[in-house]
């Protein structure tokens, strides 16, 4: 996986890394490969990295460095790409993640500090490409992992965890719509029993779990097929296509020797101390895994509904300062899972969408509790919120939702509608039972004024 990482400045030079910006604007000599203009390494990159080492249970190197990673292409300015070889910051880590057979641990090679590439625009018509190399010298840790993975749901339930790791500890935004975190996925498979892993094929830059998942149940099926047919499959990189659902041949798959590694002359070694490491675990945030124990021990909620809740840091946070609101984690966890959740898959949004904030939903279920509303209406308030910003009190008085609770106010009406009818009373205790709907039609159109 690589992780475009939240600094504000690209990894060797000053210029910004957000997101977007006309072409060619968010780039300087260094970045852009300019003869003479020499890289100097962002010390918050190295910091990032370590936290994301120390979050996944790596060994963190106290002697590492930066080598040239060479291989041509066109959104590659030097002809080279500053990365780390046979030296990375983190080593030897892992992840844990929920399979039906229990917990699992998938390991994690290592992980390394590199830069961007920039990025190709292609013409709708096939008449060329244009370079823009904003995203070049974007900081990157890339996330290698062992082949400990074996079914499809793992490899979603891995990278999700990943994703989650990553924003709790605040170094990626995990934007996988902005291209800031992507998957390089590497597939083989092997006949039970056999001990030696098949040829691999790769695919590159995948940036949705949704396409991911659809796309390894495809190579795998094409590789068993291909195999079970007395064919050979060839090591190579894949495009997997959305529309089609097929992947399609790139080219071959290059090994670590075709890039001719070799230590960057232009950056120092990267020496940390025993005391930068430790002072940064000492100001590691709460992990998911954590946070998760204790919704089960303080809210009470049910492994689904925590593990669903800690998934995301943004809804995780979210639910956090709802619940210290109002009190009630339950009602807030229920709305979060079910209505709110409802809305988001239809409008195909991740939870940091919610345009409301957690005090207004704390309010709604608030006026709930209080009988101001129904639950019934308490939906339709709901809607309107992800419609404007209006706190739920000013909805609800605007669209004349407020619930009457004062049983003297009750009567009143009730006695108002029966002096209205008195031919409609008379049918009912004539037996004509079907004279009472009258009554709930005019109190429901009451309720609506």
């Amino acid at each position: 996986m690589h992780a475009e990482l939240s600094t504000k400045t690209k990894i060797f030079c000053s210029c910004p890394t957000e997101f977007g910006g006309d072409p060619n604007t968010h780039c300087c000599p260094v970045c852009m490969a300019m003869p003479g203009a020499l890289p100097v390494l962002n010390e918050k990159v190295v910091e990032y990295a370590v936290k994301a080492g120390l979050a996944t249970n790596c060994e963190i190197s106290r002697d590492s460095k930066n080598d040239r990673k060479n291989y041509f292409y066109p959104d590659l300015p030097k002809s080279y790409q500053i990365s780390q070889f046979d030296k990375p910051l983190c080593e030897r880590g892992f992840v844990e993640i929920d399979t039906e057979e229990g917990k699992k641990k998938i390991r994690l090679t290592r992980i390394h500090i590199e830069e961007d590439a920039g990025k190709l625009n292609h013409d709708d018509y096939g008449r060329g490409s244009l370079v823009d190399l904003n995203r070049a010298g974007v900081p990157l840790i890339e996330i290698v992992s062992e082949p400990d993975i074996r079914s499809v749901d793992e490899t979603d339930k891995y990278l999700k965890k990943l994703k989650s790791i990553l924003e709790y500890i605040e170094v990626s935004d995990c934007k996988m719509q902005e291209g800031s975190l992507r998957a390089d996925v590497n597939i083989s498979v092997r006949k039970w029993g056999e001990k030696e892993y098949g040829t691999r094929t790769e695919m590159k830059n995948m940036n949705s779990f949704k396409a991911i998942s659809r796309a390894l149940e495809y190579e795998i099926d094409r590789q068993i097929d291909i195999i079970e047919n007395g064919g050979k499959i060839d090591q190579e990189t894949l495009r997997w296509d959305e529309v089609s659902g097929k992947t399609f041949s790139m080219r071959d798959k290059e090994d670590a020797q075709d890039y001719r590694y070799f230590p960057d002359p232009d950056l120092v070694a990267i020496k940390l101390s025993e005391e930068y490491i430790e002072n940064i675990k000492k100001n590691l945030p709460e992990l998911p895994e954590s946070r998760k124990a204790r919704y089960l021990e303080e809210y009470k909620l049910t492994e689904k509904e925590a593990n669903t809740i800690t998934s995301s840091k943004y809804l995780s946070d979210f639910f956090e300062k709802s619940t210290k609101i109002c009190g009630n984690p339950k009602a807030v966890c229920n709305w979060l899972l079910s209505d709110i959740a409802r809305i988001l898959n239809e409008k195909e949004q991740e939870p940091d969408a919610i345009p409301f904030t957690p005090e207004h939903l704390a309010e709604l279920i608030g006026l709930i509790e209080k009988g101001t509303i129904s639950s019934k209406i308490a939906k339709d308030v709901l809607d309107k919120m992800f419609e404007n910003l209006e706190a739920p009190g000013k909805i609800i008085e605007k669209n004349g939702w407020l619930q009457i609770s004062d049983e003297g106010a009750i009567k009143e009406i009730v006695d108002k509608i029966l002096d209205a009818n008195p031919q409609s009373i008379a049918d009912f205790k004539a037996g004509k039972e079907k004279a009472i709907r009258l009554f709930s039609r005019t109190g429901n159109e009451r309720n609506k004024r």
